[in-house]
């Protein structure tokens, strides 16, 4: 594994974003999950949020990234509330901090390891019965996205972005 590329690369160019169909693809969710979970504030877009009908939700690396481990910590029976938790563990630690880290679970809890002593000993004390090595995760979503469409973001409220028919007529509805 290249570091420039986890750490320099495009994919990690925080202007880069990758529409909700990419993102799902990505993750391996539906559009429904991706949607229920931005709106609830578990994984929101980080390039671009939605602004209404028709504004496109743009999501950054690291918020494919999160959307892949929810969805593996969903499959193994973790609860959401615990995945909440979970996230704002990932959102407070910084990109390189990231790949140094791997998830545990006993199906109920969710620990956070930084070194193979600490899962050794998680799992020797009878806790861990799962791991998700997020930096195993980076590579898999890297992989699948360096084969997918992006797109630059102009910036916060970036306005360029395209809209379907529908929203288009409602704006010009709105203008006159």
């Amino acid at each position: 594994m290249e570091q420039g590329m986890l750490f320099g690369g495009r994919l990690t160019d925080e202007a880069i974003g990758f529409r909700g169909p990419t993102a799902c693809r990505a993750a391996g969710i539906t559009y429904r999950q991706l949607d229920y979970w931005a709106r609830t504030g578990l994984v929101e877009p980080s390039v671009r949020p939605a602004t209404g009908s028709g504004t496109q939700r743009l999501y950054n690396f690291r918020d494919i990234l999160t959307l892949k481990i929810v969805k593996r910590l969903l499959d193994t029976g973790v609860s959401l509330q615990q995945i909440r938790t979970a996230v704002g563990h990932l959102r407070s630690r910084g990109v390189e901090d990231l790949a140094m880290v791997t998830l545990m679970s006993d199906g109920a809890s969710v620990y956070e390891c930084t070194s193979a002593d600490e899962v050794f000993d998680l799992v020797q004390g009878g806790q861990g019965v799962f791991g998700i090595a997020v930096s195993r995760v980076w590579r898999e979503v890297e992989g699948t996205l360096s084969q997918l469409p992006s797109e630059r973001s102009e910036g916060p409220g970036d306005v360029s972005a395209p809209v379907d028919e529908l929203a288009q007529r409602r704006m010009a509805r709105r203008v006159s």
